[in-house]
């Protein structure tokens, strides 16, 4: 039996959970405060004024912040627990921002055309890009995940 960490497996779900819970608040935090806030590249929902495109993007902060504090308590609750693995909780937070990134970019950006990463005539360089990254974080959550399973003879 491992000394650090030595509830961790009785925890691997949860390790899990925070991460992704941390890495969906954490991607929506960064997206809202780069994207629509410094850059004004887009909001939220820009199929109707600004008005309502910054009420959106009001209620997505309000979403990032919950995600995000919903992560932290369970990792708070992990590290209480001593149930805290660190490289699988990463691949949960690899999950979770390459999930929402991807589902940003596929589902929001193009099939229900919420709003664009960028309104310029060639938008599908930053939707590769976007995508791209997104798949990268993704796989490599997988991977750490997958790393990190519970082993057969435990």
């Amino acid at each position: 039996m491992d000394t650090e960490g030595s509830n961790r497996y009785n925890y691997l779900s949860r390790n899990v959970w925070s991460g992704l819970l941390f890495g969906l608040g954490l991607v929506a935090f960064i997206d809202e405060t780069i994207f629509h806030q410094l850059l004004h590249w887009h909001h939220f929902y820009d199929k109707s004024t600004t008005d309502i495109g910054l009420v959106s993007d009001g209620l997505f902060h309000a979403f990032s912040w919950l995600a995000t504090i919903g992560g932290l308590f369970l990792f708070a609750d992990l590290r209480r627990r001593n149930g805290l693995w660190l490289k699988r909780w990463w691949g949960g937070v690899l999950f979770g921002t390459g999930t929402f990134q991807l589902y940003d970019g596929t589902v929001q950006h193009k099939l229900m055309g919420l709003h664009q990463i960028r309104y310029v005539d060639n938008v599908y360089i930053y939707d590769w890009i976007w995508n791209i990254i997104a798949a990268l974080m993704l796989i490599t959550g997988i991977i750490l995940i997958i790393q990190t399973k519970k082993r057969k003879d435990d």
